[in-house]
């Protein structure tokens, strides 16, 4: 049987040749442009003109650990100085599952319909082992990060909480430069974050949910005494009446504190961030906070404290840095940890050897 002479109707065609979306002169312009790095003055210009994308690459660039970024970093501070200290800041905490992320996006967009801007910046932890972030804050807050008055920016908390905090504060300097009004700093809500953000804050919010054990529970820790109002959130459907009960306890737990250096008394109230009520009441208390703390000058004493103990911590932070980085210290740091590890040398030993070998 021969075979037919019949072409298959599968038989491929050739289609049409595509043009090119960009001709090979105009994609090696643009690979050129992007190697070129813009100078620190161009950099602060961007930020002073409200540009988010130069905002956010300055960011980049103050929490780069490259040290060649570090002087362009200082440069663009040092200029947005004199352009900041002209916004609110209020750090916001609470456990895992409080709904923070929630109330944040309810809150912000309370406060842009108000005719503020707002800048969130958003501390997302690391993994101690993969190192990894999901620094997943955009993708929470739908609403809010299409608002053309909000600016999200999340940040890994890497493996020292001392070093992202210090980057957060001076990301708070750019963000009030580019005309933030408001700046909302969002803890990774463990241990030592919340002491480091209430550091760099004017205000301190801690947020609860009812129903999730002994509310006395909460007085047991140091947070509360710097909790300057506590707010339960999810107090909505059947968690209304146990919201308020909550609210009665924390009140009360409340009076066993010492007075605040700031004449403020801390208050409790109840919102529900997914229905968006009782964020309008949350807001009056920060406004009346703002109102006293400013009338009594507790306000402008606060932000020269923190001024002088973030001027330490960067201290702090360099020796560090120049200390595992100097090139004796990592010869001899091996060395030393194989002693130890052994049993050969007592770990104190060890240290204050390294030290002195440091400060010869």
């Amino acid at each position: 049987m021969k075979p037919s002479s019949k072409k298959s109707a599968l038989t491929e065609k050739d289609g049409i040749s595509q043009p090119e979306s960009f001709s090979k002169s105009s994609l090696k312009k643009i690979v050129e442009s992007r190697k070129v790095q813009p100078t620190a003055k161009e950099l602060f210009e961007g930020i002073l003109a409200g540009n988010i994308t130069i905002l956010s690459r300055s960011i980049t660039l103050i929490e780069s650990t490259n040290p060649e970024h570090l002087v362009k970093a200082n440069e663009i501070i040092n200029a947005c100085l004199p352009h900041a200290n002209k916004s609110i800041r209020i750090g916001i905490t609470g456990v895992p599952g409080v709904g923070k992320s929630t109330f944040i996006e309810a809150f912000g967009s309370y406060l842009t319909s108000l005719g503020k801007k707002v800048a969130v910046l958003a501390v997302d932890p690391s993994s101690t082992i993969s190192h990894g972030s999901i620094l997943g804050d955009k993708t929470r807050m739908e609403e809010l990060v299409n608002d053309k008055n909000a600016y999200i920016r999340p940040s890994a908390s890497g493996e020292t909480l001392g070093g992202v905090a210090r980057k957060t504060r001076e990301t708070i300097i750019l963000c009030e430069a580019a005309g933030f009004d408001t700046i909302i700093i969002e803890t990774v809500g463990v241990g030592q974050s919340e002491t480091a953000v209430h550091s760099m804050v004017d205000f301190f919010l801690l947020l609860k949910i009812s129903g999730a054990g002994d509310e006395l529970q909460g007085i047991k820790r140091g947070i509360m005494e710097m909790a300057d109002a506590i707010v339960i959130n999810k107090a909505d459907g059947d968690n209304v009446n146990k919201a308020k009960l909550a609210k009665t306890e924390f009140n009360r737990a409340l009076h066993l504190f010492p007075a605040k250096s700031s004449g403020w008394i801390p208050t409790v109230s109840t919102c529900s961030a997914y229905e968006k009520t009782g964020i309008d009441g949350v807001w009056k208390t920060i406004s009346d906070y703002f109102t006293l703390v400013k009338e009594n000058h507790y306000f402008e004493q606060k932000r020269q404290e923190q001024n002088q103990y973030w001027m330490l911590e960067t201290i702090n932070e360099q020796l560090k840095s120049n200390f595992y980085n100097h090139p004796e210290i990592i010869k001899l740091l091996e060395v030393n940890k194989k002693a130890v590890a052994a049993n050969r040398k007592s770990p104190f030993i060890a240290a204050l050897d390294l030290i002195s070998a440091y400060f010869k």
